[in-house]
C-alpha cells in the first residue's frame, strides 16, 4: 500500500507527460524522451554553452523548442544555468554532475546505431559529437603503448585529445603542447577517421590542415574502428 501511495502522489517528470510506468527505462524517457532533449544534453557534454552556441550546433532546432527543452531539463535536475564571471557576464547552460553521468547512454546508443545500414554519416556533425565518438570508439589495443597529445582547431574553438596508458581523454583546452594539430570542420575530420577519406585527399581539397607529426596523424585516424553493420 505504501508503494502505491508514493506512486500515485509522484509528480510527472515533464509538463504532465509521463509513461506512468515504474520501469527505470520508462522514467528515463519521461526525463529525456522529448524530441531534441538528448541532443541538447550531448552538446553540453564537454562543458557549458550559451543559448546561441547551442542553436548553432543544433541548426535544425527552433529557438522556441530549445527554450522548452532547456527549461524541462533544468526542472528535471539534468542541467543548470548561471552567469559567467565578469567581464563576460553571459548566461550559460551546464550539465549537473548527474547530467554528466549520462555519457554512457550516448556511448551505448552510438555503438548500437553505428551498426545500422541506414546511418548516414554525411549529415551535419557537431564538434562535440566528434569528440564523444572518439571517447566511444577508441580501441586501446590498436593504440598499444602510444602516448600523444593531438590538438584540434574547429572554428573558433580548441580541443585536445590525450592518449596514454591505453586510455583516451577528449576535452576543450589549450593545444600549445600538442604533437599534432588538425584544423578543419568536424565533418572533415570525421571523413578521415570514419569515412575512408585519406588525409592527403582532404588536404588537397582544402578541407583539412594537418601540422606536426604526420606519421602520428596517419596512426591516429586508425584508432577508432566502427562496429560491423548488421545483415
Amino acid at each position: 500500500m505504501r508503494l502505491q501511495k508514493i506512486t500515485d502522489n509522484a509528480p510527472p517528470a515533464s509538463a504532465g507527460r509521463s509513461y506512468q510506468d515504474a520501469c527505470g527505462a520508462a522514467h528515463a524517457l519521461d526525463l529525456v524522451g522529448e524530441r531534441w532533449a538528448l541532443l541538447v544534453i550531448r552538446e553540453l557534454m564537454l562543458g557549458p554553452k550559451r543559448f546561441g552556441e547551442l542553436r548553432a550546433d543544433l541548426p535544425a532546432i527552433s529557438a522556441n523548442v530549445l527554450t522548452q527543452r532547456l527549461e524541462g531539463l533544468e526542472a528535471a535536475g539534468i542541467l543548470t544555468k548561471h552567469k559567467l564571471a565578469p567581464p563576460v557576464s553571459a548566461q550559460v547552460y551546464e550539465l549537473t554532475p548527474w547530467g554528466y553521468e549520462s555519457e554512457p547512454i550516448f556511448q551505448a546508443l552510438g555503438r548500437w546505431a553505428a551498426r545500422s545500414p541506414r546511418h548516414d554519416p554525411t549529415l551535419p556533425f557537431s564538434a562535440v559529437s566528434l569528440f564523444l565518438s572518439f571517447r566511444t570508439m577508441f580501441d586501446a589495443a590498436r593504440a598499444g603503448d602510444l602516448t600523444a597529445t593531438v590538438g584540434f582547431v574547429i572554428g573558433a574553438h580548441r580541443y585536445r585529445v590525450v592518449i596514454g596508458g591505453g586510455r583516451l581523454t577528449a576535452e576543450r583546452g589549450d593545444i600549445d603542447a600538442a604533437d599534432l594539430v588538425f584544423s578543419g570542420t568536424a565533418p572533415a575530420i570525421a571523413a578521415v577517421v570514419y569515412g575512408g577519406q585519406s588525409i592527403t585527399q582532404m588536404q588537397t581539397a582544402g578541407a583539412l590542415e594537418v601540422a606536426g607529426d604526420l606519421a602520428l596523424a596517419a596512426r591516429f585516424v586508425t584508432l577508432f574502428p566502427l562496429p560491423p553493420k548488421i545483415g
